[in-house]
């Protein structure tokens, strides 16, 4: 099969190049996919997990890439909930190759059915950031109608998809990040927006909640946003940054089948949708990788057409 590997951890996206692989066989509650389209983290070169096993020894050249949609063309021993030739989508695991090939194996419980009317591009940008966002609000933040929630990056994949779900949730919104990502962060639903690069973070006010994917000094900042009970959600790794009164929770995202099929559910209703910002297929994954020029949106690879 044909699949995108990386060696060299210090070359980057860079290094990426597009050879020939064994297909993957199916183990114990594995399947195995025909990929159809994947979705790639920007910073996942970065994760130690993606150059070693569990037990921690190296396992390049690796594929990397976590986010698929596709179709089942094989079942391992105990497999159950699958089945062959069914459409599906979802986040493959950290330590093994992941999906940028045109197959890969993986435990069925990391899958959720993606209805027929939902195209493969779209199943595969919505697993990252929908089940980012989910998990930031819902499952951490506890997110009430009624609340104040601040989204940093509300214009970016994930942070679009926070304030969607929270203006869905019936939160207010104040979407952050970049002047020339306001009208963006409008378009997705936030009801205000600051510009973090001119305006002033502090005159925001109390918030209930924050939803942080920049850490450092925008996340120490933002803890001092926090009411009395509330809480900051970040997925920026560990932080320091304590609300006086509240909660600091860091979390990564989990595969859930339960939390896909909700996010897939208000796709198809029009309650939710993607931010898609370029796609293309797998023998130009390189250089989509490597663009010439910043693009805003999730890059998605088309590995069949």
């Amino acid at each position: 099969m044909k699949a995108i590997v990386v060696t060299d951890q210090a070359a980057g996206t860079a290094g990426m190049k597009l050879v020939e692989r064994p297909e993957p066989q199916a183990a114990i509650n594995d399947v195995v996919v025909q990929v159809r389209a994947s979705g790639f983290t920007w910073d996942e070169l970065t994760w130690p997990s993606t150059w070693t096993d569990r037990p921690g020894r190296d396992r390049t050249p690796v594929i990397p890439g976590h986010e698929l949609a596709g179709v089942v063309t094989a079942l391992g021993y105990g497999t159950t909930g699958l089945s062959v030739g069914q459409r599906v989508f979802g986040l493959a695991d950290w330590y093994r190759d992941g999906t940028l090939a045109e197959y890969i194996a993986v435990e069925a419980r990391n899958l959720a059915p993606l209805p027929g009317d939902v195209d493969f591009t779209v199943g595969a940008s919505l697993v990252m950031a929908g089940l980012t966002a989910w998990q930031g609000l819902f499952e951490h933040g506890r997110l009430q109608a009624g609340q104040s929630v601040l989204v940093h990056g509300a214009a970016g994949v994930v942070g679009s998809m926070a304030t969607q779900l929270a203006r869905e949730a019936g939160a207010y919104v104040i979407g952050t990040g970049r002047a020339s990502g306001r009208q963006t962060a409008l378009d997705f639903g936030a009801q205000q927006f600051v510009d973090l690069e001119n305006d002033a973070l502090e005159d925001v006010g109390g918030v209930d909640l924050v939803f942080d994917v920049f850490g450092g000094d925008i996340g120490k900042r933002s803890a001092g946003l926090i009411r009395a009970g509330g809480t900051l959600v970040t997925v920026a790794g560990p932080t320091e940054a304590r609300p006086a009164d509240g909660l600091a929770i860091d979390f990564v995202v989990e595969s859930n089948r339960a939390q896909l099929s909700e996010i897939v559910r208000r796709v198809r209703d029009g309650r939710l949708r993607t931010n898609i910002g370029n796609v293309s297929a797998l023998d130009d994954a390189v250089a989509a990788f490597n663009p010439t020029k910043r693009i805003s949106g999730k890059t998605i690879i088309r590995v069949r057409p």
